[in-house]
């Protein structure tokens, strides 16, 4: 039987990229999505053609929600397997300002992207495999303000701590964990910003560019893979603000 690497948000942008460099690895996968069915079952089917020697699994789960835990933790028990890799990738962001941010919109961001995340390993800590490896999708936000995302960058920043802090509580469980904090990728939201602003973004990073999704799932492998790492956050951004 293959390791299992857990994907939350896996059908999609760098977290369906990380998928498929850890399926060309040998892993088997549980990709987690918010809504979309019809997507999730296409994206499962072509990587089960593509990656025949491995499994795909999907499930729904709601990043801001506890019943994703509740997703995730059935799944393992129904199929008696255990998680050699979990890459917390869902969240949610928030755009406007100080002005327009409201409690129900800070409390919906940090729900997802730093409680779910906590209380999912939590809930797994007795179906980690030996030597298993976590990593979380941080962000470069959340080490470079930005004044049209408060909730997203502080969360984020939060994220980053979390790493740090997690490292006392896995270590004695023979855990390691990480994060990966991507700049600007060319997944399907940021495509869909207005050329003017793609402009904006690019003269600010030093290689002129956004990442494709696969060049951003070289860190997310070698943290998997290196059994000597933890406790780190690698940010991966082009040289953003050094121009």
């Amino acid at each position: 039987m293959n390791r299992l690497a857990v994907i939350t948000g896996g059908t999609k942008g760098l977290g369906r990229a990380v998928a498929e460099r850890l399926l060309a690895e040998g892993f088997d996968v549980l990709l987690s999505f918010a809504t979309d069915h019809e997507r999730a079952r296409a994206v499962g089917a072509e990587l089960r053609e593509t990656f025949s020697g491995s499994e795909v699994f999907t499930i729904q789960a709601d990043a801001s929600s506890m019943d994703s835990v509740d997703a995730i933790e059935s799944f393992l028990e129904s199929h008696g397997r255990r998680v050699d890799v979990l890459i917390l990738n869902a969240g949610l962001t928030a755009r406007g300002s100080l002005e327009e941010l409201d409690i129900e919109t800070w409390d919906r961001v940090f729900r997802a992207n730093v409680d779910i995340p906590v209380f999912t390993i939590q809930r797994l800590l007795d179906r980690f495999a030996p030597n298993a490896s976590i990593v979380f999708t941080g962000s470069l936000m959340g080490e470079q303000p930005h004044s049209m995302s408060l909730a997203y960058g502080v969360s984020k920043s939060a994220v980053h701590a979390l790493v740090k802090n997690l490292v006392k509580f896995l270590a004695p469980r023979g855990i390691r964990v990480n994060a990966v904090a991507p700049g600007f990728i060319d997944t399907e939201w940021q495509l869909a910003k207005p050329d003017h602003v793609r402009d904006s973004i690019n003269s600010k990073i030093s290689l002129g560019r956004f990442a494709t999704p696969e060049e951003v799932t070289d860190p997310y492998a070698m943290l998997v893979n290196n059994p000597y790492i933890t406790g780190e956050t690698i940010t991966i951004d082009g040289g953003y603000s050094y121009r």
